[in-house]
């Protein structure tokens, strides 16, 4: 899918790969609804005027279509929705606590799941793309991650049936990164390594722009982790070396 012209809206769009999204995208002919828990400040980015500012809370119930109306006030339409926001727990699981279950799958999943029955719904007879951001712990999840991983993998799932309801299965796009180098693991619990191998954001951005130009369904911004996983194939204990590996490194 071409990109200029677009109305796009990107979740998470204050730190990460959501503010390097917001970057690219500047440089194209576009507007964005930028969404975070805090205010994205239009005059930190090379085009401000491309760009509109809107705070919320996800873990909120029905937010994703609160997000979807606003959108539409204030651009006339959503073609592209960046389901980016996500967090992770880094953690020992012991008693069950429904309030922290409840949040994760909420923000990380039931938001992104919400986002693409909301823009099928906005977007009947015209193309779209609701680009989800996975991860590689959907495919291998790693020790202590188990929250995380699980909604990783939920999405995956989702995304694996949902498309065959689609009359254009490109509507859907998840991206599969690997350890993204930002504040995302340190917020995840103060004593979080990086998990390795690891990217830039902006590796990732491009990576997830260049999928969409190019109608990818499913995009792998790292070309080691894309090889690994084709390796798994042939070689089913690769997945238990790697998770093996990072637990005897915390």
């Amino acid at each position: 899918m071409e990109l200029t012209g677009k109305k796009i809206v990107v979740t998470g769009a204050a730190s990460g790969i959501g503010r390097a999204l917001l970057t690219l995208l500047c440089e194209q002919d576009v507007q964005v609804v930028a969404v975070d828990l805090t205010a994205v400040q239009p005059t930190d980015f090379p085009a401000p005027h491309k760009i509109l500012p809107l705070v919320i809370d996800l873990a909120g119930k029905g937010t994703t279509e609160h997000i979807l109306q606003q959108a539409v006030e204030r651009m006339g339409r959503v073609d592209v929705f960046f389901a980016n926001a996500g967090f992770a727990y880094y953690e020992t699981l012991e008693n069950p606590d429904q309030d922290h279950l409840e949040r994760i799958f909420q923000v990380n999943v039931y938001a992104a799941i919400d986002a693409a029955l909301g823009m099928q719904a906005l977007n009947r007879q015209k193309p779209y793309r609701v680009v989800i951001t996975s991860s590689a712990m959907a495919y291998i999840p790693l020790p202590k991650y188990a929250l995380y991983s699980a909604t990783k993998a939920a999405l995956h799932a989702f995304a694996d049936s949902y498309r065959w309801q689609l009359s254009d299965p490109r509507s859907l796009v998840l991206v599969y990164p690997i350890a993204t180098q930002t504040g995302f693991f340190g917020k995840a619990s103060a004593r979080t390594p990086l998990p390795y191998p690891s990217q830039t954001p902006e590796e990732v951005a491009r990576a997830i722009l260049k999928g969409i130009e190019r109608n990818e369904t499913s995009i792998f911004p790292s070309e080691v982790f894309w090889l690994g996983l084709k390796l798994k194939a042939v070689l089913p204990f690769l997945h238990r070396f790697i998770q093996w590996r990072e637990q005897v490194r915390r």
